[in-house]
């Protein structure tokens, strides 16, 4: 038998070795010792037992060989919660609570005192735009939409397990709107927007573990953007609000495509907490 200490200075020094974060090592062995930071710390002498054992050590090597923690624990927190996560669905990332924090902010100030909007989160993945919007603003009706059922089922299982009442749709894009004549107050999407040939500089970690259709979007990584504002303007409002994740770099040329689509909307670029652009928003108001 090993001790908590043992098990942590074996994986910190192993993942090390293999170029990967030292500080999984202890993420991993909370999972499968069910146990929080402060706990696992005060424990560090206790014995684990021969399958917490194995489970953890065969993890340590799953995560050295590229396997994302998230994907092996099955969870990634997100605004202050838990999601559940499997290959199906990218890892939800800080920049996108970005894009929910700057749409809610938005909502209040555009729409003010109107309860009954109506939002669609577009390619919603594991549900975290949609799931978290529900539950910061509990008055919202929102929709979510994806062309995978795989991603489906982990984003209803998000949303159930939160306890967020979602109308969930499959398709493409916003095709399952466009012919149901289904129109919507605000648009929320985070797209697949790498340019295929960055596939060769991305870590193994992403490019061989998340799902590729969630990832690249054609040689400049804008071709989810054509065609969703291409979309757009059959499936909103008179006045909405749309708010797009993007690329580093994306910020002139999203804003343009969406400028295009509609001419009179106020369209900003808004940077992450790193100074780059990160979400592009739209306001019309015809």
């Amino acid at each position: 038998m090993v001790k908590v200490f043992e098990a942590l200075n074996w994986a910190s020094s192993f993942l090390k070795k293999h170029g990967r974060d030292e500080n999984a090592g202890e993420i991993l062995l909370r999972h499968y010792t069910k146990m929080d930071r402060s706990r696992l710390l005060a424990e560090l002498k206790m014995d684990l037992d021969l399958e917490t054992e194995n489970l953890f050590q065969e993890a340590v090597l799953l995560h050295a060989n590229g396997k994302p923690v998230q994907y092996i624990t099955g969870a990634e927190e997100f605004y202050g919660r838990t999601f559940c996560v499997s290959e199906a669905v990218l890892i939800p990332r800080p920049e996108t609570e970005e894009l929910v924090f700057g749409a809610l902010k938005r909502i209040e100030k555009f729409f003010p005192g109107k309860k009954k909007l109506e939002l669609l989160d577009v390619g919603t993945g594991s549900g975290v735009i949609a799931v978290t919007m529900k539950l910061e603003f509990p008055d919202l009706t929102v929709t979510a939409s994806d062309l995978s059922k795989a991603a489906l089922h982990v984003a209803e299982k998000n949303a159930s397990h939160l306890g967020a009442s979602i109308h969930f749709v499959h398709g493409d894009l916003l095709q399952p709107f466009i012919e149901s004549g289904k129109k919507f107050d605000i648009i929320l999407s985070n797209p697949p927007y790498i340019p295929v040939g960055d596939l060769a500089v991305l870590s193994e970690i992403v490019k061989g573990h998340e799902p590729h259709q969630a990832l690249f979007a054609g040689e400049d990584g804008l071709d989810i953007y054509r065609r969703l504002t291409k979309e757009l303007p059959f499936v909103v409002r008179e006045k909405a609000l749309i708010g797009f994740e993007i690329g580093a770099g994306q910020g002139k040329a999203v804003a343009k495509l969406l400028q295009q689509a509609f001419p009179n909307a106020a369209v900003e670029v808004v940077n992450d907490i790193n100074g780059k652009d990160r979400i592009v928003f739209a306001k019309i108001n015809n």
